[in-house]
């Protein structure tokens, strides 16, 4: 393929794009848009208003996210996204490839629709569609192992073999970082919470990116922060508008929790460690040992302190301590998806899975 390739990762929660080669995506930014009233414009009621990106803090209450735990549901802003995104990349008289990764729980007219938007509306050269999971996998540059990716919108587990998903025994987890951000929002500001008040939003992103944690025992973690003195940790807090600081409670700082006890916060499902132990015991009993030698953490939420130390204590205390576990972390973890396309965009092994603008005109003919 062309020596340079646009690669586009889009979660739940974030977008990651930027050219293939680098060591991180160039543009990094919610994935979010917002309509505002136009009333300037005649016609139908969809032409009056106007769509753009992030949050306008003079209308906070119209944006919205387009990709819902995994599955893009308002293509027009998705098609906005990916306009700006490409507009930002192209150069004068200049068309780049593109490879875009999808979620595992992609339906098949959902790919169809990306390719009409990108072949018909946006007149790329080339595409190739890739699947999250199995560009986290070459991320980490090995082929046989377990990614644990947990996201915005979803946490998902999948083993591979030799670079292919061992798929009967992946699993999918909706539970993720939203779901931490709607406890929080409860918590934090309860019959007063509005998911539209920017102050709030501000509040909550900067809990849980700055004062959140993974305890390595619950109930210790909590008998040691009730048994602080108020106010002797000044991390502990967060100021109201009016500069009144509010101490935090020791489950808000603890509420990554979710992902090892999900009952605890009324949530469905296994524990993160829990889908990991099932995917793993899903495989051929010959794989287990392998399997678990070879678990990839990767996605937003395991940037949390103490995330891979619970998983991993938790996987060999409770159940491989007879086998030889290992965690596989990156310090970019949170980019793995895009890195991995970033690698697999100029791999000849790929070069039969790409699809040319001409390859796609034919197939409308048929």
């Amino acid at each position: 393929m062309d020596a340079r390739t646009i690669i586009i990762d889009h979660g739940s929660g974030f977008l990651k794009a930027g050219f293939s080669g680098w060591n991180e995506p160039q543009m990094v930014f919610p994935s979010i848009v917002n309509y505002i009233p136009c009333r300037e414009n005649p016609g139908p009621s969809y032409a009056q208003r106007r769509v753009s990106l992030g949050i306008d803090i003079c209308h906070p209450d119209t944006f919205s996210y387009p990709i819902q735990r995994g599955r893009i549901l308002n293509w027009e802003g998705m098609e906005h996204i990916w306009s700006f995104v490409l507009e930002r990349h192209r150069r004068e008289h200049e068309d780049f490839p593109v490879m875009v990764t999808e979620s595992p729980l992609k339906e098949p007219a959902d790919r169809r629709k990306t390719l009409e938007i990108m072949f018909e509306l946006q007149d790329v050269p080339s595409i190739l569609l890739a699947d999250q999971l199995e560009m986290s996998l070459y991320a980490s540059g090995l082929l046989t192992g377990v990614v644990v990716d947990s996201g915005y919108g979803l946490t998902r587990v999948q083993p591979f073999y030799l670079g292919r998903p061992l798929r009967p025994s992946g699993k999918t987890l909706e539970f993720a970082g939203q779901d931490l951000s709607a406890y929080l929002f409860k918590s934090l500001f309860k019959e007063d919470r509005n998911h539209h008040n920017l102050f709030q939003l501000e509040t909550v992103a900067t809990t849980q990116m700055s004062k959140c944690y993974v305890p390595q025992n619950l109930a210790e973690a909590l008998d040691f922060r009730q048994s602080l003195p108020s106010g002797s940790d000044e991390n502990n807090t967060y100021q109201l508008p009016d500069g009144t600081p509010v101490e935090l409670t020791p489950m808000q700082r603890l509420a990554p929790e979710m992902f090892f006890s999900p009952q605890v916060f009324d949530l469905q499902g296994p524990s993160i460690s829990q889908a990991v132990v099932d995917a793993v015991l899903a495989c051929e009993a010959a794989l287990h040992p392998l399997l678990i030698s070879h678990v990839m953490a990767c996605g937003g939420n395991t940037l949390y302190p103490g995330f891979t130390k619970r998983l991993y204590k938790e996987l060999i205390t409770d159940h491989f301590s007879s086998t030889k576990a290992a965690m596989w972390v990156g310090s970019n973890r949170n980019f793995s998806v895009w890195l991995g396309a970033s690698v697999v965009a100029h791999l000849s092994s790929y070069k039969s899975e790409w699809m040319t603008k001409e390859e796609y005109e034919e197939s409308q003919r048929l």
